[in-house]
């Protein structure tokens, strides 16, 4: 245990503000203290906090004890200190983004420079160490904890007390699940969880630590000072639990309302693999659906036949549309390219009929039940702890964004950025700030709770990065033999298979679990057994035969056994002696095995790279479907778990381009898409449009209206914005005589006009255009069924819809994400449309499709285009595809846009431009008769007294882990941890 000074001793206090006031903390043993701003340059030549903001809702302290869980419990305003004062800012910045100036922007980010000023020292909660030496210090405003050590292992070991003192209770609810052991902890209903984690990662205990203690082998010197940091900071977490145990004012309140009254075990370095596992897991990764694309494959072909079904599914699988935005809009990065010359027997399809899950328990799994500990406001959770009964569920994927501009555009004659990542809205947040200073280390900004070692998203001295979620395809499906070790006959379920032409045993991974009622859950006495079989090609998910072999299917993930190695490039960003500029900073991030797409500022630079293990794969398969294992990955090495991977120059990345955004959307040309998402229609383009108008003419953005954009763009419907203008050409084809259609389209016409907002900018309770939202709600599901299921059947539509949802709206099936329209048939629909009004009616002659050579970046590279003459047919179809009145058109008819990479057919009215017209207003007059009642009935508006409302079911929900919940606020599209930066200085170059 180390020896900590107490700081709330007169003597020492009265030491602490001199010291800090002077610019050093100097109690006998104390670590030294710089001065405000110490360091930090993104004010320089300015002033202090001029340069980095930060914002992270509700607030640093997630810490409820006993006292404070019961006066909570009585009267819900009762709230801890610095539980929720970054609520409010985060929440009225759509009020306020209109027209927000530069000198408003501390109205709705608080200061993220280095350090904290003396008046504004927290001493009454300044805790210092002798051994190791550290001192951490709060701020007054929002307890952010900024940790101070005289040697490396000090700062360790004070982040890993800071984080235990804002997020105990939250770290070990992360750690259970990353064990797949939360029902054990927290209540029966978390059971559905727990086989959602362990059916990814079967991990165990050793698993864990073993990944921890590999590190010096892997990695040499730098995969030592990794491995002390994760070390020394686990030393800080069971500094704080050991404290806690003799002082109940230190423990979490929960730990008794769950029935743990002793709080938690010892924290161990295989629970920091644990928590890495939950996140960078579940957020950094992509691919491992190869089974459920085949099942859509086999449909489609049977719908069509070989050849025009394979077409058909490339339509919606979309590996490469030419379309799809891009965040590298220069260069041409190919991965997972198609095969010049595929083998016979590359993709491995199961047999019809004899596909079969592998099932993940052996007994006792029970339903969810049961509650969170508090549901008197925010989003009532009924799946568990987390409100979910899978991990994807409560840690959905693609939520983050980023919006970068260069300093040639900027008014400040420096780079502006505006970025963070969204890992959903909890209470506490998943993230915590922090503020970490010593040898190797300077930087500021968020964390993941429980593996916070070091600053993840944040800024250093002078320069700052963040993160979205890419998801590129880093997990695949292969098709490995079976076999008996006794030499019989295989079968499907046969427990060995076959490697390097030997039968090998399966490795066997249980785990075993039971719970009982508690206070927080209400789910009755239960176990389960959770049990995985494991193979050199990854953990099996599924058995069947494959031209009458009996195989099992393994999903084989790049970081599977190497989560923790991401800390590599981790630990990079935040030592000013790793990261310099923009170049250094994208090879920090090429340690990193996640898939990520970093961001990056400083004074003079902005710049993107993508991050992951992306294995090289054997060039006979491209990994869209299930391959034999026969043809692994490149360099594969079973025994350890890695492969030959992809080099840095062959990951998607640019420096100063015009401007960056990133949204989840596609990363570059070439980089094929593993999820059937990149359309031509990403929400990109919603911070594309916003930051072209800005700097149209030669003008310049201020950070200000950077931060508007991002604001702005993220309460846009994206159907209002991209695809109803398509939708209403096809309708004004001809005149609308019934008044009832013509009604609707007249509103939905002021709507989109009005920029399709789902908004409400004078808090009254309703939208505005809240008519036209209602009919758009409706009408959606009705008008993507009937333009797509007739052409492809029902059992074809419905695994596409299964596997792509129609529509990811803001309430999210009831969980009140915020992030929405990350996915969804929005460019389908809208391609489709436009293909048909290129070919039937709108032009004179009829369009065709040809491979033309295009020019990508440097390369040029073949593309299929749909053409048409540029001329309309008539005046009344001009006027109509203008939406001009006859006497405002100009005489010389406007070209109808070509079509870049068309669908194999067109779906709306299998081709008939009148058809489709007319299902298109059958189905809007049958939306036009939903009521509130019967699109927006939720449980959460129902507890709080808002039923049935639009805005309501929009709003954003907090997930309460732990007593403490947060109000439902107004709907945002927009990341939970947010930097907004205008860096101003950088140390000598």
């Amino acid at each position: 245990m180390g020896h900590r000074r107490g700081s709330t001793a007169a003597l020492a206090l009265a030491l602490t503000l001199a010291a800090i006031a002077a610019g050093v903390v100097s109690p006998a043993g104390a670590a030294t203290v710089a001065p405000y701003a110490a360091n930090d340059y993104g004010g320089a030549g300015v002033a202090p906090g001029a340069g980095f903001h930060s914002i992270l809702p509700a607030g640093t302290n997630g810490l409820v004890t006993l006292p404070q869980l019961i006066a909570y419990e009585a009267n819900s305003a009762n709230k801890p200190p610095h539980n929720d004062d970054q609520l409010a800012m985060y929440r009225d910045l759509v009020y306020g983004a209109p027209g927000l100036t530069d000198a408003q922007i501390p109205q709705y980010y608080k200061d993220a420079t280095f350090g904290v000023p003396s008046f504004n020292v927290d001493s009454a909660r300044t805790v210092t160490f002798t051994s190791p030496p550290v001192t951490i210090i709060r701020d007054k405003p929002f307890g952010v904890p900024h940790v101070y050590g005289d040697t490396r292992p000090g700062v360790m070991f004070g982040a890993g007390y800071a984080a235990a003192q804002d997020r105990l209770f939250f770290m070990d609810v992360l750690r259970h699940a990353g064990r797949s052991q939360l029902a054990s902890f927290a209540g029966g209903a978390n059971a559905g969880m727990d086989q959602s984690t362990f059916q990814i990662d079967p991990y165990t205990d050793q698993d864990l630590t073993n990944q921890v203690d590999a590190l010096p082998q892997e990695y040499g010197a730098q995969g030592q000072q990794v491995r002390d940091d994760v070390t020394n900071y686990v030393a800080g977490v069971n500094e704080y639990i050991n404290e806690a145990k003799l002082n109940p004012l230190m423990m979490p309140g929960e730990y008794s309302a769950l029935g743990h009254p002793l709080g938690p075990d010892p924290w161990t370095t295989g629970d920091v693999v644990a928590v890495a596992n939950v996140i960078g897991g579940i957020l950094g990764t992509g691919g491992g659906d190869q089974l459920d694309w085949a099942k859509i494959l086999e449909a489609m072909q049977q719908r069509f036949g070989a050849k025009a079904g394979s077409a058909a599914y490339l339509d919606f699988r979309s590996p490469e549309d030419p379309e799809a935005p891009v965040t590298a809009r220069t260069g041409l990065f190919p991965y997972m390219a198609p095969p010049r010359h595929p083998a016979a027997d590359a993709v491995a399809l199961p047999d019809g009929g004899s596909l079969k899950p592998e099932p993940i328990t052996t007994a006792g799994a029970t339903s969810p039940g049961g509650s969170t500990l508090s549901h008197r406001s925010g989003t009532r959770a009924t799946g568990g702890i987390f409100g979910a009964s899978s991990i994807k569920q409560a840690f959905p994927q693609g939520m983050s964004n980023a919006l970068l501009l260069s300093a040639a555009h900027s008014a400040s004659g420096h780079p502006l950025a505006v970025f963070g990542p969204q890992v959903g809205y909890f209470a506490p947040q998943v993230l915590m700030d922090e503020d970490l200073h010593g040898p190797g280390i300077d930087a500021a900004g968020a964390g993941v709770t429980g593996a916070n070692m070091y600053v993840e998203l944040g800024h250093g001295r002078d320069y700052a990065w963040s993160a979205t979620s890419a998801g590129q395809g880093t997990t695949d499906v292969f098709a490995v033999p079976l076999c008996n070790t006794d030499g019989s006959a295989a079968t499907t379920s046969s427990s060995a298979y076959i490697s390097n032409g030997q039968c090998t045993p399966m490795t066997t991974i249980t785990r075993s679990e039971s719970w009982a009622p508690n206070l927080a859950d209400s789910t009755a006495a239960g176990s389960q057994t959770l049990v995985a079989q494991r193979t050199a090609f990854g953990i099996v998910n599924a058995r069947a035969t494959v031209r009458g072999q009996p195989v099992a299917f393994t999903l084989q993930r790049a970081t599977f056994m190497h989560d923790v190695d991401s800390a590599i490039g981790f630990e990079q960003f935040n030592d000013p002696g790793a990261v310099h500029d923009v170049q250094s900073f994208q090879h920090a991030a090429y340690q990193i095995g996640y898939t990520f797409n970093w961001l990056y500022a400083d004074d003079r630079d902005i710049g993107y790279f993508n991050s992951g293990s992306n294995p090289v794969r054997n060039p006979n398969t491209d990994g869209l479907l299930p391959a034999p294992s026969k043809y692994e990955w490149q360099g594969f090495n079973g025994s350890t778990n890695t492969a030959s991977y992809t080099p840095f120059q062959q990951h998607p990345q640019v420096v100063n381009q015009d401007f960056i955004t990133s949204w989840n959307n596609k990363q570059g040309r070439g980089y094929r898409a593993v999820d059937g998402f990149y359309t031509p229609i990403y929400r990109s383009q919603l911070l594309d449009d916003r930051i072209r108008a800005g700097i149209a003419g030669g003008r310049k953005m201020t950070l200000a209206q950077l931060i508007s954009a991002m604001e702005d763009a993220g309460t846009v419907d994206l159907r209002g914005d991209k695809v109803l203008p398509w939708i209403l050409r096809v309708i004004a084809r001809q005149p609308l005589s019934d008044p009832r259609l013509a009604g609707a389209v007249g509103e939905l016409t002021a709507w989109m006009n009005d920029g399709s907002h789902r908004r409400d900018l004078t808090n009254s309770g309703t939208y505005a255009h809240s008519d036209a939202i209602r009919i758009m709600d409706a009408w959606w599901p009705l008008l993507v069924k009937a333009e797509f299921e007739p052409v492809l059947g029902a059992d074809a539509y419905k695994l596409l819809t299964s596997k792509i949802t129609i529509d990811n709206d803001p309430n999210n099936g009831g969980q009140h994400l915020g992030s929405a329209y990350d996915n969804g048939w929005y460019g389908f629909v809208q391609k489709d449309l436009r293909d048909l009004l290129a070919g039937r009616g709108i032009t004179r002659s009829v369009c065709h499709t040809e491979s033309r050579r295009v020019r990508v970046g440097r390369r040029i590279v073949s593309r299929r285009v749909r053409t048409c003459k540029a001329f309309l047919a008539s005046a009344a179809a001009h006027d109509a595809a203008t939406k001009r009145p006859r006497a405002q058109r100009r005489h010389k008819p406007r070209p109808v846009p070509a079509v870049l990479g068309p669908y194999s057919r067109v779906y709306c009215g299998n081709g008939s431009l009148t058809a489709c017209r007319t299902m298109l207003l059958s189905t809007l007059s049958q939306a036009l008769g939903a009521t509130p009642q019967q699109l927006y009935a939720d449980a959460s508006c129902a507890a709080a007294g808002r039923q049935y409302s639009q805005e309501c079911y929009d709003a954003v929900g907090y997930r309460a882990v732990g007593v403490v919940a947060q109000p439902l606020q107004p709907w945002i599209n927009r990341p939970t941890f947010q930097q907004a930066v205008d860096i101003f200085g950088h140390r000598p170059r």
